[in-house]
């Protein structure tokens, strides 16, 4: 009764506190899974899986860690669970929402030691700006981005499958995101931005 009560208030969170950016419920959502991973807790995978549904990624391919597999990871560990089952079967069954502003989202693929370079994309200036990579497994993931002039305005190179820039925009001008894949091997990943 305490996983479900736990659950239900999970569940609510986006609900009553201010929501977040896609970005930022990505991050969470990728977080979560890992944490549920490590815990062989299926409560946190399926807390995980609500929150990707609700981010709308867009390009070619599909998503390195969706929602669909997300709540399989779940179903494998909850045997016969009927309360666990049945989230299960309400997050697939809820309507996925899209996000209607104009954030970018993209699906690319690098190879080991590949490198991918998004043209010019312009931020508004005094806003804040963010930009969120992910794959999956083993992956190492770094992110780059550059000013108009070639200036470094924000790089995350921590060993990680996920890389994360946020920074406020000086000016209109455009930015270079820069995606490196530094892991064992090839990886498919996503990008998105606010």
């Amino acid at each position: 009764m305490l996983r479900l009560s736990l659950l239900l208030i999970l569940m609510a969170l986006p609900a009553v506190a201010a929501p977040l950016s896609g970005v930022k419920t990505a991050e969470l959502s990728a977080q979560l899974y890992a944490a549920g991973v490590a815990a062989d807790d299926p409560l946190l995978l399926i807390a995980a899986a609500k929150l990707r549904k609700s981010v709308a990624f867009r390009g070619e391919g599909e998503a390195p860690l969706g929602w669909e597999a997300m709540l399989a990871a779940a179903e494998a560990l909850v045997a016969d669970d009927a309360a666990l089952l049945g989230l299960i079967g309400d997050v697939r069954a809820e309507g996925i929402k899209g996000v209607a502003s104009g954030p970018m989202y993209s699906i690319g693929t690098l190879a080991n030691g590949g490198v991918d370079r998004f043209p010019s994309v312009g931020f508004a200036a005094g806003d804040y700006a963010e930009i969120y990579v992910e794959a999956q497994g083993e992956a190492d993931l770094n992110l780059r981005v550059f000013d108009a002039k070639g200036q470094l305005v924000c790089a995350d190179t921590n060993p990680s499958p996920i890389a994360y820039c946020g920074w406020t925009a000086a000016g209109s001008e455009g930015f270079v995101m820069q995606v490196e894949n530094a892991g064992p091997q090839d990886t498919s990943y996503a990008l998105m931005t606010n």
